[in-house]
C-alpha cells in the first residue's frame, strides 16, 4: 500500500517501452481487409456507418463547444500542478476535406474512392517529430505499385501538426481528440486484392520491424469490385 501511494495517477513511472508510437486506422470491421462492391450498398454501408460513428467526436460543433483554437506548427506545452486539466486543441472533421463525410456523407466509398482514417496511439507527454510534424506515406506493399495509382492526404499534405502535442493523459486531458490523417484512396486497381502499407515518417520514427505490422506503420488490403 505504501508503495502505491509513490505513483502518479497521471504519468506513468517507467515509459521506457513506450515511444515510437504504433497506429490505428478507421473503420476496422472485418480485420484489416476492406472489401466491397460498389454497386452493392450493402457492402460498403457497414463501413460508413462506421466512420460515421467514429466521426461524432469530431463534428465541428462538438469541437468548438470542448476544445480550444491552438496556434499551429508548435507544441502546445501546459505548465501548472500536475493534475490540474489540460486544454485540448480542436481537431474539426471538416479538416477532413473530401473525406469529412460532410460533403460527400458516403466517403467516396459509393464511388469506389474509399477514405481511410490513420490515428496515433497516445502516448503520455510523447511530442512526434522532435520539433518537425510526422507525415504518412502510403504504397503498395508487395506486387505491382501502378495498383495504387493515387492517393490524397487530408489535412493539408498528410501531417499530424505539432499543436496536438504533448498528450497529458486521460485523467488531466479530458476533451483531447487524437489527431487524424485521411487517406482518400481515389484511384485503385478493381476486381483486385491490393495490399497497402502506409507509414509514419519523421525523427524518431521507426517503422522498419518486421514482426510488428503496427509499429510506426500499418498493413490492409483494398479490394474494390464494380
Amino acid at each position: 500500500y505504501v508503495m502505491l501511494l509513490t505513483l502518479s495517477p497521471y504519468t506513468p513511472t517507467y515509459r521506457d517501452r513506450v515511444a515510437p508510437p504504433g497506429v490505428m486506422i478507421r473503420p476496422h470491421l472485418n480485420g484489416f481487409n476492406i472489401a466491397f462492391n460498389v454497386s452493392e450498398r450493402s457492402t460498403w454501408q457497414p463501413y460508413v456507418d462506421s466512420m460515421h460513428h467514429f466521426l461524432q467526436a469530431y463534428d465541428d460543433k462538438v469541437q468548438e463547444e470542448r476544445n480550444i483554437e491552438c496556434v499551429a506548427g508548435r507544441y502546445f506545452i501546459q505548465g501548472g500542478p500536475e493534475g490540474e486539466e489540460k486544454k485540448a486543441c480542436r481537431f474539426q472533421r471538416s479538416l477532413l476535406q473530401s473525406c469529412s463525410g460532410i460533403g460527400d456523407p458516403t466517403f467516396g466509398y459509393s464511388q469506389g474512392q474509399p477514405c481511410i482514417l490513420l490515428k496515433m496511439n497516445r502516448i503520455i507527454g510523447y511530442r512526434p517529430g522532435a520539433g518537425v510534424p510526422v507525415s504518412v506515406e502510403c504504397k503498395v506493399q508487395k506486387g505491382n505499385e501502378s495498383d495504387l495509382r493515387s492517393v490524397d492526404f487530408y489535412p493539408g499534405n498528410g501531417t499530424f501538426d505539432l499543436m496536438y502535442y504533448p498528450y497529458y493523459g486521460k485523467i488531466t486531458h479530458v476533451n483531447y481528440t487524437s489527431p487524424l490523417v485521411a487517406m482518400h484512396f481515389t484511384d485503385v486497381k478493381r476486381n483486385s486484392v491490393v495490399p497497402i502499407q502506409c507509414s509514419l515518417h519523421g525523427k524518431g520514427i521507426v517503422n522498419d520491424v518486421h514482426n510488428d505490422r503496427f509499429l510506426g506503420r500499418i498493413i490492409f488490403t483494398l479490394s474494390i469490385g464494380k
